[in-house]
């Protein structure tokens, strides 16, 4: 709950950030549609990636087939051990999916939730990288973008999220909400 007041707290301290990163985004822009290559040529060396909507729909115990390939992708323009998950929710599952899948991939935890910026931090010094070096992609303003504009990092805010209403309809509702509220009061608290 702690990370909840803080995300408020520091949405309106940084809300200039967080409606330049809404109004600049492309609606539509989902995971598949970032290219690693042009990330690591603008001076990316590093991604951390949140996992639901992201990576996959809300609750899913492993990446969606469709960005399987994307992943490994990311694998070889970046190396694996330059790829962090950065979730509130690292379940062991899929943290054993990774391990099968891209052994050096590394969760981050034991740290506190977005948006305090220590995850994104501790990528940063585990990959032996400036912040700036750094690109998160997450679905939501108020934990992901949030925890970026404050560590110092680079955001790619997803705005096509993974979602399934047929699997998980009230937890994906949830979260379409959830979105919906944070870019409403992004939008009246910009000023």
């Amino acid at each position: 709950m702690n990370h909840v007041l803080y995300g408020f707290g520091a949405g309106f301290r940084h809300r200039r950030f967080l409606a330049e990163i809404l109004l600049t985004t492309p609606q539509g822009l989902a995971t598949e549609a970032i290219v690693p290559e042009e990330l690591r040529e603008s001076g990316v060396t590093t991604l951390a990636l949140d996992f639901d909507g992201v990576l996959a729909c809300h609750g899913q115990p492993e990446p969606l087939p469709a960005i399987r390939e994307w992943l490994n992708r990311c694998c070889r323009v970046f190396g694996e051990e330059r790829l962090f998950i950065l979730s509130n929710k690292p379940a062991p599952v899929r943290i054993e999916w990774f391990r099968r899948h891209h052994p050096a991939v590394r969760f981050i935890s034991g740290v506190r939730k977005k948006p305090y910026p220590d995850g994104l931090l501790q990528v940063a010094g585990l990959a032996g990288s400036k912040p700036d070096e750094v690109m998160l992609l997450d679905d939501r303003l108020l934990t992901g973008v949030l925890a970026a504009g404050i560590a110092g990092t680079r955001i790619t805010y997803i705005t096509a999220p993974y979602v399934d209403l047929a699997s998980s309809p009230l937890h994906e509702l949830f979260f379409m909400a959830l979105r919906a509220m944070e870019r409403a009061i992004i939008g009246l608290c910009r000023g």
